[in-house]
């Protein structure tokens, strides 16, 4: 048990003053990386399902204390949402710290995003690009800040289709998300490189990826083997509390203040397939994501 839980996140930082987004923050591992921030700062929880937001920021704001978990409707299957949601943040808070790009959807049935995206790409990749592209400047103003993309181990699996994005030759739920999760990592370096090339002296804006392991949570709804098995053996799986760990690190560790374009896993560096080490895909693919998305991201 000692071993499947895996490692912790030792930093006692606090975020005094500080603001934090946490994407998909009203269960499972996003919900205990909010519970955890809220001891430490302002949270904000950003879901699609704003009624089962609401009851988990209560609970978080009754056991940690903290009035300032703010919840905020985001739908990342909806370029409209995202827009809306950055939007109205942006009107209200003047500072970002740290943006956790937690949200995702795994082993869906067939279907599109409200712009006519795989449901896969469409919120584990675009969705977390545009939001992020739309948050940036904020981002910079409040440095030093941190992007923290969750991404996965099935990124090993995974592989940029460019020529069937959106899997309307051949589709497999199972690829689709590890494409889905080989697309943060390489977005998470063409991102660092870009921003450590314009950094001066240190580096006070960074982006790192994570797998926070195989977690019990609810992200295998969609497939009743998947929910089966996990039940089966769920001794040997994470709780959403071991699974934030990592998320968690990557937030506030102070040994990684100058650390980007990195990939953990059991709050320590992780390997990362060769197909995530692709600087020439991960450059295309951002290229691609924007013209995708209909934005400029110089």
């Amino acid at each position: 048990r000692r071993y499947v839980a895996g490692g912790q996140c030792k930093s006692t930082a606090k975020l005094e003053g500080k603001v934090v987004i946490v994407t998909g923050a009203n269960t499972g591992i996003g919900k205990e990386t909010a519970r955890d921030l809220a001891q430490r700062g302002k949270v904000i929880v950003a879901c699609r399902d704003i009624v089962k937001a609401e009851a988990a920021a209560t609970e978080i704001r009754a056991e940690t204390g903290n009035q300032q978990v703010i919840v905020k409707k985001l739908d990342l299957a909806d370029t409209k949402s995202i827009r809306e949601f950055a939007e109205k943040f942006l009107a209200e808070e003047k500072e970002l710290h740290i943006l956790i790009n937690n949200a995702g959807v795994m082993l869906c049935p067939y279907s599109k995003t409200a712009d006519g995206f795989e449901m896969h790409l469409g919120v584990n990749h675009l969705g977390h690009f545009l939001l992020t592209f739309l948050l940036l400047e904020r981002l910079k103003q409040s440095a030093p800040a941190r992007i923290v993309n969750v991404s996965s181990l099935a990124h090993h699996g995974g592989r940029i289709r460019f020529h069937d994005l959106h899997g309307e030759k051949s589709y497999n739920c199972a690829l689709a998300y590890c494409h889905s999760k080989l697309a943060n990592v390489l977005f998470t370096r063409e991102l660092a490189r870009r921003l450590q090339g314009k950094s001066q002296r240190r580096v006070v804006f960074t982006a790192n990826a994570l797998h926070p392991g195989s977690v019990r949570s609810e992200l295998v709804r969609h497939s009743f083997v998947m929910t089966w098995l996990w039940k089966i053996f769920s001794f040997f799986l994470k709780t959403p509390w071991e699974g934030a760990q990592t998320s968690v690190y990557c937030a506030v560790a102070e040994e990684l203040d100058s650390v980007t374009g990195q990939y953990f896993s059991d709050c320590q560096p992780a390997y990362i397939s060769p197909r995530g080490r692709d600087d020439e895909t991960a450059k295309k693919l951002w290229k691609v994501s924007c013209e995708l998305l209909g934005i400029q991201w110089d």
